[in-house]
């Protein structure tokens, strides 16, 4: 029996509707691209909206000390030092402009009292660096991304009749298969997860937007979508990967009841003045780094408040050290029998913050535990620990183009590897998608730069 198999012909197939996957085929068509977007689940549903605490961008709207220099070091501190240092530095020299670039297309960042976009801190930079839209940033991104390419397509109908003249959306659609002619990229092959169709793709340029492989793991904080697709396509077709050693437990998953265990509980909760609360007498960042704790991290300025706003002083508060270095602190304490109840550790935010600023900054972390834990985070702490949450590795990208070494073969965001290192810090994976996402949708190596316009309006 032969099925029918359904075909098309685009200059450029972008899978995955994500942040990465959106802003390559934004990009794709600005550049006069025929472009199709493969979502596995529904335009919108991406996993960006997980990313929830901030986007990180040297903009210096809290501290003006901060920099791209600054971020840049931060960045393979945290990575240590394992980072594709041509993508670091593209990162963070970038950020700024595409954060500002959100705006253009609509995003709402909440703003400080001078009116710029207000950042927050967060573990691993120096200054408060991340962007953010309370703790639902990744949310905010996808939707102005998808309000953009949902824009595009009313121009492209104002001008030729057909809203998917130059940009096509294909949902719930799984790809299996790249294949090559001659060594190039020409296309792809999938089906239609409703139906059971097959489908092919024709186009001599795919970037890869898939995400991670966190669904390797029983608890972790990834969505359904996350089994390591992009790796596999990208291996199969010739392309390397590296890194895929370095996989990320963020520190704060939640633990309690089961049904929810790993769902991730944003480091915004400690960036905006969360700490360890006390178990069994001792507080659990006793433990980080026992004797080396650098002094930028060491003490909380009194009062139990840190002095990470202070201009003068940015002291760090231990709990906001880089997720590798908190989420083996906790491991070691639950495993001395230092733990709460449930195999976790307790995070308290209700003795720093007011009720009203808990549910101002933390909207969604104050419904998620009401909601699925039955905790009130304004009146008692939060039961934590690590989960799954993000891989370092990916395939092997040209910095500057974010191209494979199989030639049309692209990659962008969490399938791409080298930018972290050995570790990511929060916040970097926004930027991340919405800087790369962009190179890998221009196809060629383009000079950073970061615009007049960028520094006045940021």
């Amino acid at each position: 029996m032969t099925e029918e198999i359904e075909r098309y012909e685009f200059d450029v197939v972008v899978i995955g509707a994500g942040g990465a996957g959106l802003r390559a085929a934004i990009e794709a068509r600005a550049q006069g691209k025929r472009t199709a977007i493969i979502s596995k689940s529904l335009f919108g549903k991406a996993h960006t909206v997980m990313a929830e605490g901030g986007c990180a961008a040297a903009m210096g709207n809290v501290n003006p000390n901060d920099n791209w220099q600054v971020h840049y070091r931060d960045t393979m501190r945290g990575g240590k030092f394992l980072n594709n240092w041509r993508m670091a530095e593209l990162h963070a020299k970038e950020a700024p402009d595409r954060v500002w670039e959100l705006e253009t297309y609509g995003a709402l960042f909440d703003r400080t009292a001078e009116g710029k976009i207000s950042q927050r801190n967060f573990g691993g930079h120096t200054y408060p660096r991340l962007a953010h839209v309370g703790d639902r940033t990744g949310l905010e991104m996808i939707r102005t991304l998808q309000q953009k390419v949902v824009s595009l397509q009313q121009e492209d109908y104002a001008e030729t009749g057909d809203y998917e003249a130059n940009i096509r959306v294909f949902h719930e659609t799984t790809i299996t298969e790249i294949f090559k002619d001659g060594g190039r990229i020409a296309g792809c092959f999938g089906y239609y997860r409703k139906t059971g169709g097959f489908v092919r793709f024709d186009a001599p340029a795919i970037v890869l937007a898939t995400g991670g492989v966190g669904k390797s793991y029983q608890v972790t904080s990834n969505s359904w979508e996350y089994t390591g697709d992009g790796h596999a396509l990208a291996l199969r077709a010739g392309a390397t990967l590296i890194n895929m050693e370095f996989l990320q437990f963020h520190p704060t998953g939640m633990v309690w009841p089961p049904s929810v265990k790993g769902i991730l509980v944003t480091e915004s909760v400690r960036g905006d003045g969360g700490g360890a609360a006390q178990l069994r007498g001792r507080a659990v960042h006793v433990q980080l780094r026992p004797g080396r704790v650098p002094r930028a991290v060491r003490g909380d300025g009194g009062g139990g408040r840190p002095l990470v706003h202070r201009r003068d002083n940015n002291r760090r508060p231990p709990e906001l050290l880089p997720r590798d270095e908190v989420a083996r602190a906790i491991n070691s304490e639950v495993k001395a029998g230092r733990g709460s109840p449930h195999g976790g550790v307790f995070l308290d935010i209700a003795s720093r913050l007011s009720p009203e600023e808990i549910q101002k900054r933390l909207p969604s972390m104050y419904h998620q535990f009401k909601e699925l834990a039955d905790v009130d985070i304004t009146k008692e702490p939060m039961e934590v620990g690590p989960t799954c949450h993000y891989v370092m590795g990916g395939v092997e990208v040209d910095p500057d183009s974010a191209m494979s070494k199989v030639p049309g073969l692209f990659a962008a965001g969490e399938v791409a590897g080298g930018m972290h290192g050995s570790n990511r810090l929060g916040g970097n994976s926004l930027s991340d998608l919405i800087v790369f996402g962009r190179r890998a949708g221009l196809g060629r190596p383009s000079t950073s730069t970061r615009s007049p316009a960028c520094a006045r309006r940021c």
